[in-house]
């Protein structure tokens, strides 16, 4: 793999949280009951993070000579809320092995300030699978 490639999975990991921006910002405003407000609480935290998730990403891409995406991948829409949080579960699942195969290859690529960038993105991906699971009963 060369950088203009590694550049190109990280434009798509950008896709991938901007999607997940929207997709966050949709459930917070149709999740309803009792229940949905603790979960609107967690997912608000989630928003934020992604947003940083996003800066993070689109700053690695434009350092490294690349252009951030302002392409958003399509949006499921998903009003249930236990079925919204299982498509976020596994949506969150995949970026976290996405951002671990980006940390390998920001390593092989001799890029260790980008790698570093992208751990803490990373952490934060596995605390959301972790949060998510918790609040689906896992």
């Amino acid at each position: 793999m060369d950088q203009p490639q590694f550049v190109a999975l990280l434009n798509e990991d950008l896709g991938l949280e901007y999607r997940s921006l929207v997709q966050y910002i949709q459930h917070l405003s149709t999740f309803k009951g009792l229940a949905a407000q603790t979960v609107r609480q967690e997912l608000r935290g989630h928003v934020t993070q992604k947003l940083a998730h996003a800066l993070t990403l689109a700053e690695q891409i434009a350092f490294l000579g690349g252009l951030p995406t302002v392409v958003l991948p399509s949006v499921a829409s998903e009003p249930n809320m236990d079925r919204g949080l299982h498509l976020e579960l596994e949506q969150e699942q995949a970026r976290l092995e996405r951002y671990r195969e980006r940390v390998e290859q920001a390593l092989a690529l001799s890029l260790p300030d980008v790698a570093e960038a992208l751990r803490s993105v990373l952490t934060q991906t596995q605390a959301h699978v972790r949060d998510l699971q918790s609040t689906l009963g896992r």
